[in-house]
């Protein structure tokens, strides 16, 4: 049987049993209980520190002799037992047992009636496990738990807290043995906590006791307990020595590559730890078991004492610069002397400038070490060779030619160029150094005749202005001088611009660059004071209006404040004489802003906004184009009549006067003018605008226009029909002279459905009593919150006496009287069709009275009115009406086509509802028939018959309208009106496909807008002819907007002829990537810029070098000469391999690649590292011109020097730390791991069955033996950029 012991296979619970959680029923008792007692605190799990090795019997000790259940007999025994089976339930039991002492409640008459049922029946609702209780002889409480792992350890948790009572005990122990207790980070304590299922207090290290105490059950406590002991007792047999030894002898007991003291921990089974030599320390410690370490000891004084006898020392002087030469890498080199000599070479610090070395050995053994050493010193030579700074990329050579010529022809000599300093190191065999020196020092020689450079001061706030956008000025005259110019960076704070190159470029650049900086010098700042609103008015749409100033002031910077900064001021900086300039043009352009930003309001009756838009909008169009104005309508289903006109102030009047006058041609309206003081206007408007409001309404909904307040202007504007207008400015001139003389208010309170009923039909009644009285009487509107409020105004007199009639005629209203009418039955329909759509009228205006009409087959003609006596009166006298108009209706037919009846009815059955509204009718279609439908008769076009056959009318066709004589002949003429027509349109078929649209779209979109019905022939016909129905009026605008249109396309197909002028040119394929840029972003640029198309090849095409560009002509030719100029660039690059140390290559990338894209961008290069799995690891691209090349190298140099230095130090520490061991491989423990690094032992047993004759150990690698849980999974080879992200 294979022992896994983990936290889903045994659990233990605070009482301290164990609780099994597996698909195998397990019978316990006493013994069993005792024998996982003494299995998991003895052998199962033996401590870290602890040194014992268990036999193989105390390990995994048998179980009872009886089969379990399903055991198959007569099948030999192998001394793994049978093979494990995976676990897979979900579903686990636990079983644990709380005696009567640890029994919180014992005082129950009868079982499972008590608190506790209470308490179990609690957890399971909120746990959701399943719990049954058992009493035991003893009186001891025994109790199953089962249901998902999570719900039975909360269960679990709280029937211990709330069924079991604690106990507490202490243990003594030594105080330096408590630090073994708790272990690395507390976690031997809490697996002592977890196992025991206590709570174990240690005391802290300040604190003299040395009590630990325990808390819990009470089997719990002895098991922590006995292992608490079980800890201190281990730690009696170890011991711990600290033996001071001189740091120059430490080399002599570690031996060469620590040999020696790996030989010594492996014969004695003590851990030695040396320190290392970088460490200022000479104490050596050794640990493990007592006997272990004393011959340990004894081992380690006796070498030293030999050495301390035998050996002497030599001292000799050798230069600091060759010490690195005699350490070697990683101190190998030092290492393989003492090696070889048995001599140690101590080196002073790297950081001192002393230059001894001292040699430690015996004295026949001290001149060959030192020969070596004095061997390793002079293998290399170093030079330096005096060169000006700015001499050194001459030296270089364009791509680095003239350096390479030198080191290709002496390989081992390694030159290296100091940034800034006058010098050039030369690294090797002394033979190759010195032709390598003869050589650098013609090339200087030679530079020095033909080379020349000069300084020039320049303030640094000009620098950025000397370069130009993306470098253009200074490259300019980089390649117009043949120069190199090196500007400092901005965190240099330095002024000094440096010339270097052929002498009379130099000098011509100078003057260049001086005459430059006198021009900026010159410059000015001003600042414009421009309200933020205009800024984006300004700037443009996609900035196309501030380009066109800044292309007219080139000299001049235009900076705009940031939106979110609620600034208005507008800086301009450049040339003084530019500025001012641009300065006068930009106040200009804002000075026609403001002009242009005058509003006014028109109302316009709503009727008449279609009329002031025009067919296909061509009215308004043409107001804009003409008044130069913007012009806002409402939308359709808006209340609003107001027209707004924004722009000049003199053209918004003249589009004003245009849109009136169109007013005033299609409904006679009228414009006069009142004068009315102005102190009197905000009266004569009224609260929220009632008064005036009221006026507007009585007089058949004129506009009243009041000047704005505060202009101190006279003037009240009316406008409207003729008639209207004459009759509101008697009205408004009255109430003007009322609230000049006395201005009286009254209000007055009634339902709201009694307002009809007092205003009467048409207002007759309220017009009546206004007559009368004189007074002013105004209605709430729907939007008013007091609708029962009624407000008279006037005169008093004419006030109190309006009150009291409308006061006398609320009351009659409120006394409610019933009565009743003979209407014929054949009449009652019509009252209460349409779900009593005549009634409810009668009621709105009749007060509210309810008329009731007996049940349909009562066979009565009695009528029942009820409500106010004076409406009940007046609903009798309409319903008569209605009466004598029904008996006098005829019926009319009208014979249209089935196939228009849809088209007549209109959407939703808008338009006959409008008919029968108008002209006060009743229309009836007929039913549908469907079968009828294939014999019809060809269509109507143009207005005419068709002449292949005559329309006859079917029973189907014919439409019944039902009125009077003379409304039923109206309605028929408005009915045939709405029949549609068809008319042919001339397309060319090949534009069809553009007027249709994508999926439909266009064609979708001028047939919702003209309201017909537009058809198109299938492609394959090919007719050049596009049917067009609907009504008259409307398929005139469509027809023309469909010949608009095909204006339109027309216009594109000659402007795609335009566009497709096609140029194919030759690129290497090398230089797409970069073409192209990152994500696209250096070729989707180039595309914006000049407006064309520019395709790539794909893979798998033949000519992998063309590229097609397709736009205008023009456009065409200036995206080929920035893509030729921008090849011209990549031309001029170089690529140079640099070998970098791998382990480095993370930290030079950064995380998520940021310091590597922050250095790119720097040197403006392109670096790639390798792949993962490459064959050389250490080798890294560089791409870039080659100056930037050149510093991206070095700089990449360095940073690998200075993570090398951490790397060393790192691998150095590690050298002299061994890893922690999974099964306690320290010294004396159990497995007995040696220093060497190598894999730990792992679990170790005495006497296993495999150790007797004939047997064999288990295959560890054999699925069979040790089957897994599931399937391994392969690690992933990882990049030094981190995982991959998907």
């Amino acid at each position: 049987m294979k022992c896994h012991l983990n936290e889903q296979e045994i659990e233990e619970n605070k009482g301290g049993l164990i609780i099994f959680s597996a698909t195998i029923n397990v019978t316990v008792n006493t013994d069993v209980v005792a024998f996982f007692y003494l299995g998991l605190s003895g052998a199962g799990c033996v401590p870290e520190d602890e040194a014992y090795i268990p036999t193989y019997l105390e390990a995994f000790p048998p179980l009872p002799e009886k089969g379990t259940p399903g055991e198959k007999t007569g099948e030999p025994a192998s001394a793994w037992g049978s093979k494990i089976r995976p676990i897979k339930a979900s579903v686990i039991t636990q079983v644990f047992h709380v005696p009567l002492e640890e029994r919180r409640y014992k005082d129950n008459s009868q079982f499972g009636e008590g608190e506790e049922a209470k308490v179990c029946l609690d957890i399971m609702q909120r746990t959701g496990a399943h719990i049954e209780l058992s009493l035991a002889k003893d009186q001891g409480l025994s109790i199953m738990v089962t249901g998902k792992l999570d719900s039975v350890m909360k269960a679990r948790k709280e029937i211990v807290a709330r069924l079991q009572t604690q106990a507490s005990a202490t243990v003594a122990i030594p105080k330096e043995h408590h630090r073994f207790v708790i272990g690395k980070n507390g976690e031997k304590l809490q697996e002592l906590e977890l196992k025991t299922a206590t709570k174990i207090a240690i005391p802290r290290p300040d604190d003299p006791s040395a009590n630990i105490r325990i808390t819990g059950t009470k089997e719990g406590i002895e098991k922590a307990r006995h292992e608490i002991l079980l800890i201190s007792a281990e730690q009696d047999k170890r011991a711990v020595e600290r033996l001071s030894l001189e740091k120059a002898f430490h080399p002599f007991i570690a031996g060469a590559h620590n040999r020696l003291v790996q030989e010594l921990s492996q014969e004695t089974g003590a851990r030695i730890s040396i320190p290392p030599p970088s460490l200022p320390k000479d104490e050596i410690v050794i640990t493990g078991e007592k006997e272990a370490v004393a011959l340990a000891l004894s081992r380690i004084r006796a070498i030293y004492d030999d050495k301390k006898r035998k050996t002497t020392t030599i001292s000799v002087e050798v230069k600091k610069s060759q010490h690195k030469y005699i350490i070697g890498p990683k101190g190998n080199t030092l290492q393989e002397i003492l090696e070889a000599t048995g001599v140690s070479v101590e080196m002073p610090p790297l950081d001192s400038g002393s230059e001894t070395i001292i040699l430690r050995g015996e004295p026949d053994k001290l001149g060959p070490a030192l020969t070596q050493v004095y061997a390793k010193a002079k293998s290399v030579m170093v030079v330096e060779v005096t060169a000006p700074a700015w001499l050194h990329r001459f030296i270089i050579g364009k791509k680095g030619q003239n350096i390479g010529r030198i080191t290709q022809q002496l390989p081992r000599v390694h030159i290296e160029f100091t940034d800034g300093e006058e010098r050039i190191s030369l690294e090797g065999p002394t033979e190759e150094v010195e032709q390598a020196q003869a050589q650098i020092q013609e090339i200087i020689k030679d530079l020095l005749v033909r080379m020349d450079y000069t300084e020039v001061f320049i303030d640094q706030r000009f620098h950025r202005h000397l370069i130009g956008k993306n470098g253009t000025n200074i490259n300019r005259i980089k390649e117009q001088y043949k120069v190199s110019v090196r500007i400092p960076q901005d965190s240099e704070r330095s002024g000094l611009v440096r010339i270097e190159g052929d002498p009379k470029g130099v000098q011509l650049a100078r003057r260049e660059l001086i005459e430059m900086v006198q021009r900026m010098e010159n410059e000015r700042t001003k600042d414009l004071i421009v309200e933020q609103k205009f800024h984006r008015t300004i700037i443009g749409q996609k900035g196309e209006k501030i380009k066109e100033v800044r292309d007219k002031f080139p000299e001049v910077i235009i900076n705009f404040p940031d939106p979110s900064q609620k600034s208005d001021i507008v800086q301009l900086r450049g040339p003084k004489n530019e500025v001012e300039k641009c300065a006068k043009f930009l106040q200009k352009i804002i000075a026609d802003l403001i002009e242009n930003s005058f509003s006014l309001s028109v109302p316009i009756f709503k009727q008449f906004h279609k009329n002031i838009i025009g067919k296909g909008g061509a009215n308004i169009k043409k107001i804009r184009e003409e008044t130069n104005t913007k012009i806002d309508l409402p939308t359709e289903n808006s209340n609003s009549e107001m027209i707004v006109i924004t722009g000049k102030k003199s053209n918004c009047e003249a589009a004003r006067d245009r849109i009136l006058a169109i007013q005033r041609e299609l409904a006679n309206i009228k414009e006069m003018e009142v004068t009315i003081p102005a102190k009197l206007h905000n009266s004569l408007i009224g609260s929220k605008g009632c008064l005036v409001r009221s006026i507007m309404e009585d007089c058949g909904g004129v506009h009243i226009h009041f000047p704005s307040e505060g202009s101190g202007s006279d003037k009240v504007t009316i406008r409207g029909p003729v008639g209207e207008v004459e009759k509101a400015k008697k009205q408004l001139l009255q109430l003007a002279e009322e609230k000049q003389v006395s201005n009286f208010t009254a209000e007055l309170q009634a339902k709201p459905e009694y307002h009809k009923f007092l205003i009467g039909r048409g207002g007759a009644n309220i017009r009546r009593v206004r007559d009368r009285t004189g007074a002013r009487i105004i209605f709430p509107s729907p939007d008013d919150t007091e609708q029962e409020l009624i407000t008279i105004v006037g005169k008093e007199e004419a006030v109190r006496q309006a009150q009291k009639e409308l006061e006398s005629l609320v009351k009659n209203l409120d006394d409610v009287v019933e009565d009743s009418m003979v209407v014929d039955v054949r009449h009652h329909r019509h009252f209460v069709c349409r779900r009593g759509q005549v009634l409810r009228e009668l009621a709105e205006e009749y007060g509210g009275v309810a008329v009731s009409f007996p049940r349909t087959g009562a066979n009565s003609q009695k009528v029942t009115l009820k409500g106010a006596k004076d409406c009940v009166e007046a609903a009798k006298k309409r319903i008569q009406e209605i009466i004598e108009d029904l008996e006098s209706q005829v019926s009319v037919e009208v014979a249209i086509p089935q196939r228009y009846h849809r088209a007549v009815m209109g959407p939703k059955g808008c338009r006959i509802q409008h008919i029968t509204r108008e002209h006060e009718v009743q229309i009836k279609f007929p039913e549908r028939d469907d079968s009828a439908a294939g014999q019809e008769a060809p269509p109507q076009e143009n207005g005419e018959v068709s002449p292949e056959a005559e329309f006859v009318p079917r029973k189907c066709d014919i439409i019944t309208i039902s009125g009077r004589a003379e409304k039923c002949e109206v309605a028929k003429a408005a009915l045939l009106a709405l029949v549609p027509i068809t008319e042919d349109v001339k397309v060319s078929y090949e534009l069809h496909r553009y007027i249709i649209g994508q999926k439909g779209s266009g064609i979708r979109k001028m047939m919702e807008e003209y309201e017909v019905n537009i058809w198109v022939p299938q492609p394959e016909r090919q007719l050049d002819v596009i049917k067009v129905t609907g009504l008259v009026a409307n398929v005139e605008r469509a027809k023309q907007g469909l010949l608009d249109r095909v204006k339109e396309l027309q216009a594109e197909q000659e402007d795609r002829a335009l566009r497709s002028f096609k140029v194919t040119m030759s690129v290497d394929p090398k230089f797409h990537p970069k073409i192209i840029g990152r994500k696209g972003a250096v070729i989707s640029q180039i595309r914006k810029d000049h407006d064309v198309s520019i395709q790539f090849p794909d893979k798998g095409d033949e000519q992998q070098d063309l590229i097609v560009i397709s736009g205008y002509e023009r456009n065409v030719e200036e995206a080929r000469q920035s893509i030729q100029q921008l090849v011209a660039e990549l031309q001029e690059m170089v690529s140079q391999d640099v070998h970098l140390d791998p382990r480095t290559h993370a930290r030079i990338i950064g995380a998520r690649g940021k310091a590597i894209r922050k250095l790119m961008e720097e040197f403006k290069v392109d670096i790639r590292f390798p792949q993962p799995g490459s064959d050389e690891p250490d080798k890294v691209t560089v791409t870039g011109l080659p100056e930037t090349v050149d510093n991206a190298i070095d700089h990449l140099l360095n940073l690998e020097e200075e993570y090398m230095l951490s790397v060393t130090e790192t691998e150095t520490l590690a050298a002299y730390m061994k890893p922690p061991s999974r099964y306690g491989g320290g010294p004396g423990g159990v497995g007995g791991a040696d220093d060497s690094g190598g894999p730990a032992k792992g679990f170790v047993v005495r006497d296993a069955p495999w150790n007797a004759a004939g047997n064999k150990a288990p295959d560890m690698s054999s699925a069979e033996d040790f089957p897994t849980f599931g399937t391994g999974v392969a690690p992933k080879q990882t990049s030094a950029w981190g995982p991959k992200k998907f």
